[in-house]
């Protein structure tokens, strides 16, 4: 089976030399599975979901205007807003009652 690799130069952030020298020395350890942890197959990578890049889904850019409290409000959920709003407005546009009285 391949496993994935990444070099600490890859990681994002500030690592402290304590964090740098337990990876470094895990890297040299040797991977043991088990019945907890066993050696992942082809079938159960496949089974993962996608968090980002590439959808099943894929979405469109738009460009609108909208309010700058409701922008403060979305963003005040913090980071991920965006996607937040488009799960939204997803909701939204299901809801007839609501969509009546926004038109």
């Amino acid at each position: 089976m391949n496993r994935v690799k990444v070099s600490m130069n890859e990681l994002s952030g500030e690592l402290s030399v304590q964090e740098l020298s337990e990876l470094e020395e895990a890297e040299k350890k040797q991977i043991h599975f088990d019945d907890d942890s066993p050696e992942m197959t082809a079938e159960m990578l496949r089974q993962f979901k996608r968090m980002s890049g590439k959808s099943d889904d894929p979405k469109h850019i738009v460009s609108l205007r909208v309010s700058a409290e409701t922008m403060e409000i979305a963003k005040a959920y913090g980071k991920g807003y965006t996607a937040f709003l488009s799960r939204l407005l997803n909701e939204a546009i299901k809801d007839k009652e609501l969509v009546k009285k926004c038109i």
